[in-house]
């Protein structure tokens, strides 16, 4: 009877461990990964589309548009994309609400199809505004995204997995990128014929979402703790876990239910105002803003003018570019190996100085880099240490932080307020990199330094470590730093199942 017994709880276990493995690759493939290919593809055919967008107007009115009127309706292009992704971020809350996490996910490739549809056809249209509406709509289908899938994956993974899991959308966005500038290569369909196929090459991803996807699991959390079924809730465990004691996550999950009831969805704004929740929201306004101008654009944007300088043919610039993209990656898979083992505030704080530390050696090497013939040299590999740095920390834990820090009540609200952060830090950075470029010149990462410090710092006094505990746990150690002063003299009553999770 062993020996029957025995195989198969192996193959059973292996089975509902791609379940989950799955559950991950088809809510990243059209989830953080379209933002980081969106956000890569449109540096390849930035000559193209300004020729197109002329040789348009010429043709409506007989005479060529302006170079500065050439570069406005460029520098629109560009920029309507973060303007999408705060738009997207403000339909994140109230769509995984109402639709819930997975669902959210898919009706937001509505966006995505519309996009690919406007980009395939603007040339043949004669219609730069084709090319305009449809980063918008990447825009808001990334912002949507950026939110939803971190709090899907957060909210399906098992505890001592969470930021293993969780750190998978930082996974997604890097391979983003890389794939990115991989297809815009000028041998692929970053050429002058095929830029509109390579615009609306994001339905692809996004079509592998929509095949893929509908046949997992939706959050148990969400169906448990939102919507009240019990038997949904289980039927998702059962096929995300197999054979693990399913039966004590549920009860896990009834605690923080039982915590839970009675109270309504939190507004955006209701999370300034309550005192409970204070810690957790500078937090992700301290440690976001520091992720967003921390410098990482800076040193993208220096970059080829450095491999230049380091005596790199122009040909083969394009494929270093593809290597610092790599590193990220590269990074974002160690970092999901070992944030389980060394925890969150280890992450941060040790990205956050090795990026001061490079970056201090970033700036001294360009300011010298006129002076000794291997300055560009060390240059350059500053580059690809602070993009390691940055990955390995920065990039993948704070987008953790929001899942693990607010409770399922206050968690979509979270998102809104860290997606309307960060997209909005985007769009600033955008705006004003090139004026900060050109008056601070080889100091431009001075700046940068202090915030890279400030992270570190706030980290080191502020931030609890979340490591292995579950979101109860993770709840009442914020409420007793929140209410520090006042723990002896009260004992803090968990927050009362949702009836109602309407916005």
């Amino acid at each position: 009877m062993e020996d029957k017994q025995g195989p198969p709880a192996r193959p059973r276990t292996q089975i509902q461990g791609r379940v989950l493995l799955f559950t991950i690759c088809a809510a990243g493939i059209g989830g953080t990964f379209q933002f980081g290919y969106n956000l890569s593809i449109i540096n390849a055919p930035t000559l193209h589309i300004q020729e197109f967008t002329n040789e348009t107007w010429q043709a409506r009115t007989g005479g060529p548009l302006l170079d500065h009127l050439v570069l406005l309706v460029w520098s629109l292009i560009v920029s309507l994309y973060p303007l999408g992704g705060l738009f997207g971020a403000l339909l994140a809350g109230p769509l995984a609400i109402t639709l819930g996490r997975k669902t959210s996910l898919l009706v937001n490739n509505i966006f995505v199809v519309a996009a690919a549809i406007l980009f395939g056809f603007s040339r043949k249209a004669g219609s730069f505004e084709m090319i305009m509406l449809g980063r918008l709509l990447v825009g808001v289908s990334a912002g949507v995204s950026m939110s939803v899938q971190p709090m899907y994956l957060g909210e399906s993974a098992p505890k001592e997995l969470r930021g293993t899991v969780a750190m998978t959308s930082a996974i997604f966005t890097a391979l983003g990128l890389v794939m990115g500038q991989v297809v815009g290569l000028r041998e692929l369909l970053g050429g002058p014929q095929a830029w509109p196929l390579l615009l609306a090459s994001c339905l692809v991803p996004g079509l592998l979402q929509l095949t893929s996807l509908p046949l997992l699991p939706e959050s148990p959390r969400y169906l448990l703790i939102d919507r009240g079924d019990t038997e949904a809730c289980l039927a998702a465990l059962r096929r995300l876990r197999g054979t693990q004691d399913v039966a004590a996550e549920l009860e896990e999950l009834e605690e923080e239910r039982s915590a839970c009831q009675g109270r309504r969805a939190q507004r955006p704004w209701e999370l300034f105002r309550d005192r409970a929740l204070r810690r957790q929201v500078i937090s992700i306004v301290v440690l976001g803003s520091a992720m967003e101008l921390c410098g990482t654009d800076s040193v993208y944007a220096y970059a080829s003018s450095v491999f230049r300088e380091s005596g790199m043919a122009e040909e083969k610039v394009q494929y270093a570019i593809i290597g610092t993209g790599s590193c990220e990656l590269l990074t974002a898979f160690v970092s999901s190996v070992v944030i389980e083992r060394v925890g969150r505030r280890v992450l941060l704080i040790g990205g956050y100085c090795l990026m001061t530390c490079w970056g201090t050696i970033f700036t001294v090497a360009l300011c010298l880099q006129s002076s000794f013939p291997w300055m560009p040299y060390l240059a350059m590999s500053c580059i690809f240490a602070f993009i390691l740095s940055f990955g390995i920390g920065p990039a993948g834990v704070t987008g953790i932080l929001s899942t693990e820090l607010f409770d399922q009540t206050a968690r979509p609200a979270a998102y809104v307020v860290c997606g309307v952060l960060m997209w909005t830090m985007l769009f600033l950075v955008g705006l004003g990199f090139p004026f900060l470029m050109e008056g601070l010149s080889h100091f431009l990462y001075i700046p940068f330094l202090c915030v890279c410090v400030c992270g570190a710092v706030y980290t080191g006094l502020f931030l609890p470590e979340t490591k292995g505990k579950t979101f109860l746990e993770i709840s009442k150690e914020l409420h007793r730093l929140n209410f520090s002063r006042q723990a002896q003299s009260a004992t803090w009553q968990g927050p009362e199942v949702i009836q109602s999770t309407e916005l």
